[in-house]
């Protein structure tokens, strides 16, 4: 298949309204559309196409209270590590959309699935987790395709979150997810606008 003009603008244009959401309408998402986010996360790339992204759907109410009370707990460790001005800066951010997003994703990564044979991955173990994080950034530029906006939660005890869920040994805790239809759209990130630092430049070298 070719791809032209329109294609090159309509996948900048998604890259360019991708946002990190945290505020969502509690409205929820259609089966369908879930459908096909599940399809889109499946293509994604994988080292040896061992696909081991393990997703958990987090429904029970239990579970969210869990996620809601490691993130506070984590929440006010961070505060404390800054002072002054930077500290205020910081708790008035808002740092999750767990109180209203009606899609919430558990992503954890299978440390040595049997799919793939181990290939790509024997001298670069970490290339799991890079596969989990590209599956990850695959479904949020579906999402943003769809309309929905996605925003990740990182901050969150690994060993708990691995606990509250009850995964086997072999799975890592590597991302929680709220999904759903944002409250607004915008092509500039929050943290831009809350003043907390602007985009570095790019580090691209040619040697």
């Amino acid at each position: 298949m070719e791809f032209g003009p329109d294609h090159r603008q309509a996948l900048a244009d998604i890259l360019r309204w991708r946002r990190d959401v945290r505020h969502f309408q509690t409205a929820p998402v259609a089966p369908e559309v879930l459908t096909r986010l599940r399809e889109a996360m499946a293509a994604a790339p994988s080292v040896g196409n061992s696909r081991p992204w393990r997703v958990i759907e987090v429904r029970a109410p239990a579970l969210r209270s869990g996620v809601r009370e490691s993130f506070a707990r984590c929440q006010a460790a961070a505060a404390a590590e800054y002072d002054g001005k930077r500290r205020q800066d910081y708790l008035a951010l808002k740092l999750a959309g767990l109180d209203r997003a009606p899609v919430q994703l558990a992503v954890f990564t299978e440390t040595d699935p049997a799919e793939g044979h181990r290939l790509g991955r024997l001298t670069l173990p970490e290339t799991l987790q890079q596969s989990t994080a590209m599956a990850i950034y695959t479904l949020w530029l579906a999402a943003r395709a769809e309309n929905l906006g996605l925003g990740m939660v990182s901050i969150l005890d690994p060993a708990e979150m691995e606990r509250l869920f009850g995964v086997p040994p072999h799975w890592t805790f590597t991302a929680y997810l709220c999904l759903g239809h944002p409250e607004f759209t915008d092509d500039r990130p929050l943290l831009h606008r809350a003043g907390w630092q602007e985009d570095s430049e790019t580090v691209w070298q040619v040697r």
